[in-house]
């Protein structure tokens, strides 16, 4: 009857320790998770303020924050997404900068083509739009052409 009563006693034990070890594990996991999202929120801060200096930090930083805060936060993905389907030519360059192998080029070539076509009216006017045509042009005619 004593074997029996240590026997129950050491699977106590046992369970009891793992439930431990269980509470310990998700508490280290929620205060790294909230550490990070603060974390995150410095980084988009610091982006904000950064942002209107010279020098492109700001960008940067703001999508590195923004990465950081969608990761480890379920409200702010909801938000995320929310605003994905209502301003979706907002959203997605931050969205093309977010994936594992990011589009820099293609992005800030794509926000220089937009603020030339906001700041400058005309069409005529637009000289991004323009060279990017005459460069097209001048490989297309160099690669046609035989050696």
């Amino acid at each position: 009857m004593n074997a029996i009563a240590t026997t129950i006693d050491i699977k106590h034990r046992v369970r009891r320790r793992a439930r431990l070890a269980l509470l310990l594990r998700e508490s280290a996991a929620r205060a790294f998770r909230w550490i990070a999202i603060g974390f995150g929120a410095l980084v988009i801060l610091a982006g904000a303020v950064l942002t209107p200096l010279p020098g492109h930090v700001g960008l940067p930083l703001l999508v590195i924050g923004l990465m950081i805060v969608l990761r480890y936060s379920f409200q702010a993905r909801k938000t995320f997404i929310k605003w994905q389907k209502r301003h979706p030519k907002l959203v997605f360059p931050i969205r093309r900068l977010m994936r594992r192998e990011p589009e820099v080029l293609l992005v800030v070539w794509q926000q220089m083509l937009r603020t030339e076509k906001l700041v400058l009216r005309k069409a005529r006017w637009r000289l991004l739009k323009k060279t990017r045509k005459r460069v097209k042009r001048y490989v297309a005619r160099k690669t046609a052409k035989p050696a």
